[in-house]
């Protein structure tokens, strides 16, 4: 009885601990993840004027396929499949599909609608039927893009590039990862802290 006694509590005391290494190991491999994400997306920049990627912020899973999302935008960088597009503690089926676990906070961002107001103006300046729907597309990115590289430029200390899509660190308050534009993978503020610092 007092060995069987012994064992259960070294199990209480092994499990506990177990459980706590793994989470840090995932929390590790998050990390290096973010940071390895991070390296393509500077990659994209030096090679565009300084811009930052402008695409949806998280894939669609389509009929045809996963469409859209920074792992397609920047394929030409780093595999769209690579495994730093997921996070270790990700679990999630439908997050999994999209081939990312993370969000790409500036494709979220160009909806703000101070953002939109200054593209649509831009988009309107021009005469109708004078260019094709395509490079009018072409042209609303580009202005989404500057918009967010210039915001980013002066207040992303506050807002990840990169952020977990869920909640998968546990641990008191914050419970996501994200990548900086200065390339550190920390502790994501939440989104309403951010917003204290900066409004896009």
């Amino acid at each position: 009885m007092v060995v069987v006694a012994i064992v259960a509590l070294l199990i209480g005391l092994i499990v506990p601990s177990a459980r706590a290494i793994q989470r840090e190991s995932q929390n590790a491999g998050c990390m290096s993840n973010l940071r390895q994400d991070f390296i393509a997306i500077d990659s994209y920049r030096q090679q565009n004027s300084g811009k930052l990627p402008m695409c949806e912020f998280l894939p669609v899973v389509t009929e045809a396929g996963v469409e859209g999302g920074l792992p397609n935008f920047l394929k030409g960088f780093i595999p769209a499949d690579s495994v730093t597009w997921k996070c270790p503690a990700d679990i999630d089926e439908e997050s999994l599909a999209t081939g990312t676990s993370y969000t790409y906070v500036p494709g979220l961002l160009r909806y703000a609608p101070a953002v939109q107001v200054d593209v649509t103006g831009l988009l309107m300046s021009f005469q109708p039927g004078s260019m094709t729907l395509q490079r009018l597309n072409e042209i609303r990115l580009d202005a989404e893009s500057r918009a967010m590289t210039e915001f980013y430029e002066r207040a992303g200390e506050d807002y990840p590039l990169l952020t977990d899509s869920q909640d998968r660190h546990r641990r008191v308050g914050v419970e996501r990862n994200g990548v900086y534009l200065d390339g550190g993978a920390r502790i994501a503020k939440p989104m309403d802290e951010a917003a204290t610092g900066g409004n896009p």
